[in-house]
């Protein structure tokens, strides 16, 4: 299986903000963010791997400076780094003030997809090639935070066999 630069699951999407699209502090709801950055993720795994896939985790989503009314939101995922069937996806959000030109870093997040073959079973993906500074940095971190997923997973996992699934109200 060949492996693929970072550039080729690239996605870019531009949009505004919107009324409908704002919360009680006049700025970018969290989770609207939250579920445009899962969409355009996907894109970008499912670009890398070519083959269905599925969000493993959200691994982070870092709230670094709010998104106005005033700003349009770009959107850059792409893949970062890859296990045996598994993708890292990082997903830039860009805030511009349409007015000032001004741009920046509004938010970063990670997440995690499994490619699947035509049975759902998890199979594998291509390496990745990183070429840029910005993807050079991101893969070769890539590893440390593959390992910090897995032991959360675990301890996520131990956790929750101390959780009920009796209704709240019996």
């Amino acid at each position: 299986m060949d492996a693929k630069t970072c550039n080729e699951s690239r996605v870019v999407r531009t949009s505004r903000v919107f009324p409908n699209d704002v919360n009680n502090h006049n700025t970018l709801f969290g989770g609207k963010l939250m579920s445009d950055v899962d969409m355009i993720a996907s894109i970008s795994a499912t670009r890398h791997a070519r083959k269905e896939v599925v969000t493993a985790s959200t691994d982070s989503v870092d709230f670094l400076h709010p998104i106005t009314p005033q700003d349009s939101v770009c959107f850059e995922s792409f893949v970062t780094w890859t296990g045996t069937s598994s993708m890292e996806v990082f997903v830039k959000i860009i805030a511009e003030n349409l007015i000032t030109g001004e741009r920046k870093i509004a938010a970063t997040a990670f997440l995690t997809f499994v490619a699947l073959d035509e049975n759902g079973k998890p199979t594998k993906v291509p390496q990745i090639i990183p070429e840029t500074p910005e993807e050079k940095k991101l893969f070769e971190t890539g590893k440390e935070r593959a390992e910090k997923r897995k032991e959360h997973r675990k301890a996520s996992k131990e956790l929750a066999a101390y959780f009920t699934t009796q209704k709240p109200w019996e």
